[in-house]
């Protein structure tokens, strides 16, 4: 399916909380802010009003991207073949005897590298796949390629 989003059990559950937060708090407030806006009069040189406006617009952008999340979610559960990178796995790895990274491959949905979540579609993710502890991987990226050493599959 075109549409699939995949995603872990913890990061669906993370979209849902956010939806629960925009829905069930930030929509009434800034609905209110509108209101009080409104009130204000002139609407055309009202900057409260067409702040609120923008917000509320950026806000139900991104509630439309939650639901479409929810509902074409696939979820990402650890690969059953133990020792083999797959979609779910924690990767711990090297590059040239330097400080070990950890990495947990998500769907990109969830991805933010920052936090040690890459997507399967991006060139770390691509490239760790399918291989095994001790395995040398080399990681292609638009502007270079380096090779890691991976050192542990959770």
């Amino acid at each position: 399916m075109a549409n699939e989003v995949h995603i872990t059990p913890e990061g669906l559950e993370a979209v849902q909380k956010e939806l629960d937060e925009l829905t069930g708090n930030r929509r009434p407030s800034i609905v209110a802010k509108i209101k009080a806006a409104r009130e204000l009069g002139d609407l055309s040189e009202n900057f409260e009003y067409h702040a609120a406006k923008n917000e509320q617009g950026m806000m139900e952008a991104r509630i439309k991207e939650l639901e479409s999340i929810i509902k074409n979610h696939v979820l990402i559960e650890a690969r059953l073949e133990k020792g083999v990178v797959g979609m779910g796995n924690t990767v711990r790895f090297a590059e040239n005897g330097e400080d070990e990274e950890t990495y947990r491959i998500v769907g990109p949905a969830e991805a933010d590298p920052k936090a040690g979540r890459v997507s399967y579609e991006s060139a770390l993710g691509k490239a760790l796949i399918g291989h095994r502890v001790g395995d040398e991987v080399e990681i292609k990226t638009p502007t270079a390629a380096y090779r890691v050493r991976i050192t542990a599959i959770e």
